[in-house]
């Protein structure tokens, strides 16, 4: 009897060290881990996978959106649905430490049932060029890369203001930004495109509007008299052929000053509609249609100075 107790306590204790060991190692493999050091993340937009690459995160991220593509090591990343249908199923296939959301309705489904499921979630709400340095330095928190989103934050900034002093001395520029042209809708001033207008020497033709994408009549364009019409290319591929077409939709108002003045430009949605890290990078492309003169004096100053 007493060899038969001596045996249970000895299973006991090895039971004990084995479980013990595995939470050592994090690897609780009927739940989600343990680890607070996020080892394995998981973005659920392009722009949260932009900031984690920006970030030096490259190599912890296990899965991503279908449509992050940017930079050139997130398309080799496991894919766990959509941005507007991530696959719950396929997130915690992917054993994330850190899951990382946005905070509208279609990501806030996903992420309260990973949150119930005892999944670490950071949910973050990026409209507004602010918002988006906030949830750098909160992404920089959670993954214990604090320095990096300092410094990226710092970099950021350094670069808008370092494109504003270019662009001091210009004049305002009217400036119409579509977002879609059949049915005509346009971004309207409570939006963060109308914050990269502003930061690239424009101002927004259309005034105040109840949504943020209305849709505007035929009236309401000539009435704002635009003198630079910015247009969002569909996909990243033929935007020369997308310019084509543009300059040949707009043509049907010659009277417009942009029309006129062919002032009329197809840009690139994912460099300009997504908000993260490439956001200098949107302004400066933006204060080159609105003001290349300012840019053309630079370069000449330079040179001048060399």
């Amino acid at each position: 009897m007493n060899k038969w107790w001596l045996l249970l306590i000895i299973l006991c204790l090895c039971g004990t060290a084995v479980a013990i060991l595995g939470i050592l190692q994090g690897k609780n493999h009927n739940g989600p881990s343990q680890s607070s050091q996020a080892g394995r993340i998981v973005s659920l937009a392009p722009n949260l996978t932009e900031i984690l690459f920006a970030l030096g995160l490259g190599e912890r991220i296990a899965a991503v959106s279908n449509d992050s593509d940017y930079p050139a090591g997130a398309a080799e990343k496991k894919m766990i649905g959509t941005f507007w249908q991530p696959n719950t199923e396929a997130i915690i296939a992917s054993r994330p430490d850190l899951v990382v959301t946005l905070s509208f309705e279609q990501q806030k489904s996903a992420a309260d049932t990973l949150n119930r499921l005892g999944y670490k979630v950071l949910t973050l709400k990026i409209e507004k060029i602010e918002e988006l340095l906030a949830a750098i330095v909160k992404i920089g928190a959670a993954t214990g890369h604090q320095p990096q989103a300092a410094q990226l934050v710092k970099n950021t900034r350094d670069r808008i203001n370092d494109l504003q002093s270019k662009l001091n001395s210009t004049n305002k520029v009217k400036v119409l930004w579509v977002v879609q042209v059949e049915p005509l809708r346009i971004a309207a001033p409570n939006t963060f495109i109308n914050q990269i207008i502003e930061l690239a020497g424009g101002k927004n033709a259309i005034g105040p509007t109840i949504g943020q994408y209305p849709q505007i009549s035929t009236e309401e364009l000539l009435r704002c008299s635009p003198e630079v019409i910015i247009q969002s290319a569909m996909g990243s591929s033929n935007i020369s052929a997308q310019q084509h077409a543009a300059q040949a939709f707009w043509s049907k108002w010659p009277n417009l000053p942009a029309v006129k003045n062919k002032r009329i430009y197809v840009v690139d949605s994912d460099t300009t509609l997504r908000l993260g890290p490439r956001l200098p990078e949107a302004i400066e492309l933006i204060a080159h249609c609105l003001h290349p003169d300012a840019f053309t004096q630079n370069r000449q100053e330079t040179k001048q100075t060399r």
